[in-house]
């Protein structure tokens, strides 16, 4: 990022969080003053920690992808800027996981590491989450998670072995400074998965399907101000969809609808019989239904959208504009059902905010 457009983010984020803060007209200018000098002799500006805890709020507030932004102000912001080594960064991984999981009542959580410097990051995470399973290439075809086959052979080239199942864990590769890439397993008290079973139909049979339990992203840059963290994984609770019609749906992803479809009897020769459309809905019952009785925090498509009006009206009382993606606002499972496959949305992307990297670390 330029200089002039950096000091101008500066500025604009600075008197608008410390207004939002409520801070005095007097403190407001005092603060834009610093932070101006501070970029004009290094080029950068260090936040407070006040700063870069309601920003990392504001960014979720503005993310347009996202459905359950009602919550953004519950995020829980751990500044983790001063976390430079191996083990310290690691730590605060294994913190956070622990901290989120919260043993299945889910946390909103975020874990900010250094920012860049010189448009160079100092802390890099490879996985897209935390908590992502294993995909393999064999000669009988994929097994595991198809997304996952690049970072897994990186994986295995820094010597990591899985067991070769459908659903191993892939463990968490990190990088500090120039260093070459390291790698560790999640410890496995710190892993709570949940077993994916129908409460009325034996829809896997042998298969023995489960998926861990809270989302940790971890390859979005968070950008505050007109600085970049590049390393801030965070994580809200699964909405149901996000498994059981996407992670196993998806034909490129698991795809376990033909397998569904078939142990419920359904004719699956012709489209028009909504083999399909039945198989993914019981899919995605087994899937709320397990979360739900292993006490595992989890959100339904139905809730998710009441919610989401309720923080459209909770911003309009206060003054903001709602944004927000369409494509990825409506469920993927019956979105006409709900109001938001009925309202366009300004899709304007406003800062703070997570942005996807351009590419992965090893590509």
């Amino acid at each position: 990022m330029k200089i002039d457009e950096r000091m101008q983010e500066a500025d604009y984020y600075i008197y608008n969080v410390h207004k939002e803060l409520g801070k005095t007209e007097r403190e407001i200018q005092d603060r834009r003053a610093a932070v101006q000098q501070e970029l004009k002799e290094t080029g950068t500006y260090v936040q407070t920690t006040e700063e870069l805890t309601h920003g990392a709020k504001i960014a979720w507030r503005n993310n347009n992808h996202c459905i359950g932004r009602l919550f953004w102000n519950k995020l829980d912001v751990v500044d983790a800027r001063h976390f430079t080594t191996e083990d310290a960064v690691f730590e605060a991984l294994f913190t956070h996981i622990e901290q989120a999981t919260n043993n299945g009542k889910v946390k909103p959580r975020i874990t900010i590491f250094p920012p860049e410097q010189n448009g160079k990051a100092q802390v890099k995470i490879w996985n897209h989450q935390l908590f992502r399973y294993a995909g393999y290439q064999t000669e009988e075809g994929i097994v595991g998670d198809p997304a996952s086959l690049s970072l897994t052979k990186e994986c295995q080239k820094l010597g990591w072995e899985g067991k070769g199942t459908d659903f191993d864990l892939l463990p968490i590769v990190i990088q500090v400074g120039d260093s070459d890439p390291v790698y560790r397993e999640i410890p496995e008290e710190l892993v709570l998965e949940v077993p994916i079973r129908h409460p009325d139909f034996s829809i896997f049979y042998h298969l023995k399907v489960k998926w861990y339990a809270v989302p940790i992203i971890s390859d979005m840059r968070l950008e505050i101000g007109g600085i970049e963290y590049p390393a801030a994984p965070f994580n809200g609770w699964y909405m149901g969809t996000e498994i059981g019609a996407r992670n196993l749906a998806d034909e490129n992803r698991y795809n376990l609808l033909p397998h569904v479809a078939k142990q419920l009897g359904l004719n699956t020769k012709h489209l028009n019989t909504l083999w399909k459309d039945r198989a993914l809905v019981e899919l995605n019952v087994a899937v709320l239904d397990s979360f739900q009785k292993n006490g595992v925090a989890i959100v339904d498509h139905h809730t998710a959208a009441k919610q989401f009006k309720v923080f459209e009206n909770n911003e309009k009382r206060a003054g903001r504009t709602v944004t927000g993606k369409w494509a990825w606002l409506i469920p993927p499972l019956s979105p006409a059902t709900t109001h938001i496959f009925h309202k366009p949305f300004d899709n304007t992307v406003n800062k703070p905010n997570y942005f996807y990297r351009v590419e992965a670390p090893y590509e």
